[in-house]
């Protein structure tokens, strides 16, 4: 078969909210942390009479996410029983939305290599998670206290042309999420859960063929690897006229790299969805989600806009900042500390310096050792002070270097580090002198920079740094240098 293919792929993507308690009733919703089977009553596990509640702080969290993801919140919603039979679906049964959930029809605008390009979301409802199943040789065990959990999925529209969209699209929905509040997000925790859907046709056509659903995959990059590996499987079976005729379902196996088939995918009417009867219909005004609307937080975008024009950081600068809330927070902070704290340093200059530090130097030095931002032992005045001692050249860049690995090591400030550990650069020597005697140590490499090999200019300043302990600056060594070698 010689046709040009296209992929087309849709997210179904579960996010645990982080409310204090479960969806329907008062259990503590921090189970994953807790020993199994430890954080459940008769509601979550489905007891006889039992009769749920709706977590109101699920719903404005939800809600939140409607609105940050450009949906309309339908002022009438309700709840929905979706009947299955799993071993960790203690009721028989889940509550959730079908027909008439809490939002639709909104979008993300994600950001590519490629450019910008808006994927249209179809729905975000609401329904409670299920109990996890460990499985220990030949047996499975089920732990349940995660049962009830309160879960948002968000559904995209099939518009998703390639798996590094189906990537850029969850890392900025994960960026979103912690910005809001309303989930940690990490995939690696279960947090974030995704059913990656997708079908091939060929290019031209607007049909959707039989799809194949990878469940719960649990990384970026699996996601992205899955739908690598189930494209170039599908295309192989159109090339042999063997396309898939149903919907399936396949697990994705990320140590073999690989999906495997597990079942035909239900359809909906397999669940037969009832309303639930239990609970009551949901019922807003539009004041009310006006009001939750005020309250949204600056999100990424706006604050990426915002930085650029505030602090003339280039885009690939911004975006690593407003991909963490924390540190574009720390950031700005001590930007306006510093700006204030030295008049020969303006806001632009001042934020430049600051990423340079924060983001290259301290953040590596916090990965190396484990340690997040808000575990730092020095506070954003030390840090700043410490900026102060680089931007007035009272310590060079070598030594900074050795300065701020003290400061993470030890909590201690700038200025004592500094004193204690000689780092300062010094004054009293004698550039000149010292200049002249690496100059005639070195009388090779001298002729070398004088017959045009101008890159062993930076071994001869390597050498009057060394001689000096590093206490001179290097810029003013380096000019010192040229010039002498000149004569």
């Amino acid at each position: 078969m010689n046709m040009q293919l296209e992929s087309v792929i849709g997210l179904e993507i579960h996010i645990q909210l982080k409310t204090k308690s479960k969806m329907f009733c008062a259990c503590d919703n921090t189970g994953e942390t807790k020993p199994p089977n430890t954080t459940i009553c008769p509601v979550c596990m489905g007891h006889p009479g039992i009769l749920p509640v709706v977590n109101a702080e699920a719903i404005k969290m939800a809600i939140k996410s409607a609105l940050a993801l450009n949906l309309r919140v339908n002022l009438h919603s309700k709840f929905d029983r979706k009947n299955y039979f799993y071993p960790d679906l203690p009721k028989g049964y889940q509550i959730s939305q079908y027909d008439e959930p809490l939002a639709q029809e909104g979008y993300l605008e994600i950001e590519t290599k490629e450019g910008k390009r808006k994927i249209n979301i179809e729905r975000l409802h609401l329904e409670e998670d299920t109990g996890k199943l460990l499985h220990v040789k030949d047996k499975s065990l089920v732990d349940f206290n995660r049962a009830g959990t309160p879960l948002m999925e968000i559904v995209t529209k099939p518009q998703i042309m390639a798996p590094s969209e189906a990537k850029f699209f969850l890392q900025q929905l994960r960026t979103i999420l912690r910005y809001l509040g309303v989930s940690n997000a990490d995939m690696e925790k279960g947090h974030l859960r995704v059913d990656v859907n997708l079908s091939l046709r060929p290019k031209g056509e607007n049909k959707l063929y039989p799809k194949v659903e990878l469940k719960n995959v649990n990384s970026f990059r699996s996601v992205e690897r899955g739908l690598e590996y189930e494209t170039k499987r599908l295309v192989e079976l159109w090339e042999q006229g063997e396309y898939p005729k149903n919907n399936s379902t396949r697990g994705w196996d990320e140590e073999k790299n690989i999906s495997e088939e597990q079942r035909i995918k239900e359809g909906v009417a397999d669940y037969r969805y009832f309303p639930e009867p239990d609970l009551p219909p949901l019922n807003f005004t539009k004041k009310e989600i006006e009001e939750i609307k005020k309250s949204l937080p600056e999100l990424p975008h706006d604050k990426a806009s915002r930085l650029t024009k505030q602090y003339g950081l280039p885009t690939s600068d911004v975006n690593i900042l407003v991909n963490y809330l924390q540190v574009a927070d720390y950031f700005e902070k001590v930007v306006r500390k510093l700006s204030k704290q030295s008049d020969d340093i303006d806001k632009k200059q001042s934020a430049k310096l600051v990423f340079n530090w924060l983001i290259n130097k301290l953040f590596q030095l916090l990965n190396e050792k484990g340690i997040t931002v808000a575990e730092l032992s020095f506070d954003q005045d030390q840090f700043v002070d410490f900026l102060l001692l680089v931007a007035s050249r009272r310590v060079n860049s070598t030594n900074a270097q050795i300065l701020l690995k003290r400061m993470v090591e030890t909590g201690n400030d700038a200025q004592s580090i500094l004193e204690t550990e000689d780092l300062a650069q010094s004054g009293s020597i004698n550039l000149d002198e010292i200049i002249i005697k690496i100059i005639i140590q070195y009388p090779e490499q001298v002729a070398q920079y004088k017959a045009g090999k101008t890159p062993v200019l930076k071994f001869l300043l390597g050498a009057v740094m060394k001689e000096t302990k590093g206490k001179v600056d290097p810029i003013e060594a380096e000019e010192m240098l040229k010039q002498e070698l000149t004569l």
